[in-house]
Parts: structure tokens; sequence; C-alpha cells
């Protein structure tokens, strides 16, 4: 484990991956390009870029690919709090450009370094301090190791009057619905910013049941979060924009308009501006704009991350017209 000089504005944990990403169909062969992914560390990669200190831990394998990923994020700017494990293989994935409009994953991550994250790693993390804690649902899929050490930082830090971020990023073929229910509707009330995609809502309240629109149910739901103690209560609608509720009210931003190229990686794109604008003091309104333009960039370049703006290229979109040439 390598700690960090400084506490950081962030810190995040999970498991990074290789991804393999191919220009067309897999099974007719062809070259591969060797990325990073993960959505913790697209997250930690966003912010820093946004100019702030990110801390991000986890555990990778004694192979090459283990030491890629941390190669990586290091050169980031990221300070990397991680565990070698020996005796298990870093998780890979395979990225495929079926068409045009869609891109499909194949996982090969069970049993990885990643997935045996403990409440161990966390807690040597959490000691160098952090002004937000970051964490996905996904790491909480992975294992019942990961799951707890999921439980016991959100409890952790928000005991310690963190903010806490929880963003459910449901993946289906890493648990079912009512797996993924019955443990982060608990972790959710930890929360003090719970983001999920509009159809990912259900998974942390129950909802009004069949009555009422989708707008209505939303609505119901982000109440009960209110209810709970969630602050804020952050939906990510791709190309519909996004809102906030909160208890003062509701806002609502349009997605910045740019011609789409990969999708992958978007949310967490969105993720990583909305909360830099947390930590730069920016209302509401600033956080969703800022998490617009990061989710702008992150569609119209290619890859998980490696698009994503920094500070001072933020108003390079929506400031310049369609296909400008900046000379």
């Amino acid at each position: 484990m390598i700690p960090d000089a400084e506490s950081p504005d962030l810190l995040t944990f999970g498991e990074s991956m290789v991804s393999l990403r191919s220009a067309g169909p897999l099974c007719a062969g062809g070259s591969l390009g060797m990325h990073v992914a993960g959505a913790e560390s697209n997250v930690a990669v966003g912010v820093a870029r946004l100019g702030h200190r990110v801390g991000w831990a986890g555990v990778v394998g004694a192979d090459p690919h283990g030491e890629f990923i941390l190669r990586q994020l290091r050169s980031e700017g990221i300070g990397v709090q991680h565990r070698v494990d020996g005796s298990r293989s870093t998780g890979v994935m395979f990225l495929e450009q079926r068409t045009a409009d869609v891109t499909r994953a194949f996982y090969y991550r069970a049993g990885s370094a990643g997935s045996g994250l403990d409440r161990d790693d966390v807690d040597r993390a959490l000691q160098n301090g952090a002004r937000v804690l970051h964490l996905t649902g996904i790491t909480a899929a992975l294992s019942p190791e990961a799951r707890r050490a999921v439980e016991y930082a959100a409890a952790r830090a928000a005991g310690e009057g963190r903010e806490v971020s929880l963003d459910v990023n449901y993946r289906s073929k890493l648990w079912s619905r009512d797996e993924a229910r019955a443990v982060l509707t608990p972790i959710a009330r930890h929360a003090s910013i719970l983001i999920a995609s509009d159809d990912e809502l259900g998974l942390v309240a129950a909802g009004p049941g069949q009555s009422g629109g989708a707008d209505d149910a939303e609505s119901a739901m982000a109440a009960e979060l209110l209810d709970r103690g969630v602050r804020e209560v952050v939906v990510k609608r791709g190309a519909a924009g996004a809102g906030v509720h909160t208890a003062a009210g509701r806002w609502e931003t349009p997605a910045v308009p740019v011609t789409s190229i990969d999708t992958v990686g978007a949310g967490d794109a969105f993720t990583a501006g909305y909360l830099s604008a947390l930590l730069d003091g920016e209302d509401i309104a600033g956080r969703l704009q800022r998490g617009a333009l990061a989710g702008a960039f992150a569609v119209s370049t290619a890859g998980d991350w490696e698009g994503l703006p920094r500070r001072d290229e933020l108003m390079l979109l929506g400031a310049t017209p369609s296909g400008t040439t900046q000379r």
C-alpha cells in the first residue's frame, strides 16, 4: 500500500480492470486496444483532471495488468492506495463495438484480485481523510467481502460527518435487481448524495406503485429518499439530461448537444463533474451544468475516461459552434 501525502478532496475505491476494446465484432478477430476500466477509477480521473486531490483504493494482481492500471492512475495524478494479491489475477473485460449504437461488455472478473477488496483495505484508505467518499453499487456486488467494505465505509464516513456519494450503478451481469435492492437500500441511508439513472431509483426506494406517470414516480421515490436523510437525489437521464431533487425543490438541466461517439463512461463523467462542482462550492445549478459538460466530453470522445476535460477545457463545449477548429 502506498499512502498519499495529503488528505484527498475525494476518495473512492473499487475494482479497476483492464479493458480490451474492439472496433467491431469480437468473433471476427482483429486488433484490441488496452485501457483501464472501472466506474470508481473513471470518476477519480474525472475529478482529478478538474483540479482536485483524489485518492483511489483497490486490489490488483501481481501481474502486468495490475501494473498497467497503477501506472495509468498515477499518471493522472491520483493518489493510489493499493494492495497486491499474488494469489489472484487482475480482472479483464472485453468491450465489443457491435454496431454504431450497441456496445457489449464481456467480463472475466469472477474471483479477481479486485473482488477481494475488504474492510481492512478501506480502513487504511479512510485514515487519510477525505471531504467526499464516493461509492458505487458495483463494488458491493463483487463479493461478500467487498459488500461489507462498502457498508463499513458508508457508515463510518457518514458517522464522521463526511459527504458520502453513492452511485447505484446497477450491473445486471453481477446480480439481480432484488439482490441489489436488498444490499443498496440500507447503504443509501448513509448517503448525503444519491446518484442513479432514472431506471435505478427503484433499487433504493419503494416508489408509489402503479399509479401516476414516470415523473410522479420519480418525485415520490426522491421524496422517500429525502425523508430518509439523503440531501440530494441526482437522476441521470442520458441524452434527456439530468435532474436533482432536494428538500428545497427540483432542478433540471438538458444534455449538452454533441455528436455521440462512445457512451461508455458517460454517467461516471457526469458524476465526476457534479462532485467537482460540489467541492468548489457551486450551487445545484452549477453542479448540474458541470456534470452535463463532463458527460458531453465523454460521449463525444472514445474511451471510458480518456477524453475527459481539464478545467480550462470545460467551456470548449457549448461556447463554440459544432465542428469548430481552434487555431
